[in-house]
């Protein structure tokens, strides 16, 4: 079975996925997009190397009777539309982060999904895929280190823009370790605080960077996170987990040592894209492979989409007070419990 994707958002994100979509993976065909800028569009799919309608209107695109599937890479606000389109014509949707740009409108989406009755959605959240979490997911699975009782993790990133907002820290970087670190410890978080340490001098005028982020979880786990977005070495993600009886760490990439020069030296990634570029690929078939077979377990949920969104919202209130902010999160309906 061979699954007909239409893409709808054809920047940056969306060309990666046509491409490993249309060369890379098993069982798909890209074969219609959407973008504001046709000329671009066209000019992508044409440099990729393969036939794809163009759809001026991405509701056409949705409802269209030879696409089987829709993957949504366009501008964040558009998600929730796009995703609320895709369930009403009965299609799987993959959505890139975020879901929507509210816990409300991820809402939506939830009630709209549990009223069809069948699991469509997977949210682009790719790390949960990514060989070196699943490696630490393992060991505390496994019980290597006894109950989790403190995670220190950081979110490094070499530098930004001067688009890039103090409120970003959370809903743009922060974002990934509210939904990795739920799934890491099958947990969710009760409180959320956010601590400034002095200033970076490489920071826009208007972005407080450094950050720290504590949070609480239900079982009583205490998660420490640095958000350092202009730290200039590079990009460097970090997780180490403190357990009752040993400390698992999250892998680091691999990378080729070099001694030379009376140093001894392994290179640090750049690119962020490059850390997490063959967890996208094992993202992106999973999606391919729960449409097979019509059984969507794998992957993040609209559940996890707005479970991340409740967290993140209570982290900026956080921002903004200084104060510790409770988060609420309702029990998991039976909907998405695998």
């Amino acid at each position: 079975m061979t699954v007909r994707i239409g893409v709808i958002g054809t920047g940056a994100i969306g060309q990666e996925h046509i491409q490993r979509l249309s060369k890379k993976l098993v069982g798909s065909q890209v074969v219609a997009i959407n973008d504001i800028n046709e000329t671009a569009a066209k000019t992508a799919v044409n440099r990729i190397g393969i036939d794809a309608q163009f759809y001026a209107n991405a509701h056409d695109l949705i409802k269209a009777s030879d696409v089987d599937a829709i993957v949504v890479t366009s501008w964040g606000p558009t998600h929730e539309e796009f995703v609320l389109a895709s369930i009403a014509a009965g299609k799987p949707v993959f959505c890139e982060k975020p879901l929507a740009v509210t816990a409300a409108g991820c809402k939506k989406i939830v009630d709209a999904e549990i009223k069809h009755g069948k699991r469509l959605v997977q949210v682009g959240f790719m790390r949960p895929f990514d060989s070196t979490y699943r490696q630490l997911k393992s060991a505390l699975d496994n019980d290597e280190i006894g109950q989790p009782l403190l995670l220190n993790c950081k979110h490094f990133n070499p530098e930004v823009g001067d688009s890039y907002t103090t409120d970003m820290a959370i809903v743009d970087t922060l974002i990934h370790e509210l939904d990795v670190l739920r799934w890491l410890l099958d947990d969710d978080y009760t409180s959320a605080r956010v601590i400034y340490p002095r200033k970076t001098s490489k920071a826009s005028s208007h972005l407080m960077d450094p950050q720290i982020v504590i949070l609480e979880t239900k079982k009583g786990i205490v998660i420490n996170t640095e958000i350092f977005v202009n730290c200039q070495y590079g990009y460097d993600i970090q997780c180490e987990v403190v357990g009752e009886t040993g400390i698992a760490s999250l892998p680091e990439p691999t990378q080729v040592p070099f001694r030379k020069g009376g140093n001894l030296q392994r290179a640090i990634l750049v690119d962020w894209k490059k850390r997490f570029i063959d967890a996208y690929d094992v993202e992106l078939q999973a999606f391919i492979n729960n449409i097979v077979t019509g059984n969507f377990t794998e992957g993040a949920s609209a559940w996890d989409g707005y479970a991340a969104a409740v967290a993140a919202d209570a982290c900026v209130k956080a921002q903004q007070t200084g104060n510790v902010e409770a988060i609420v999160m309702p029990a998991t309906p039976s909907f998405y419990k695998k």
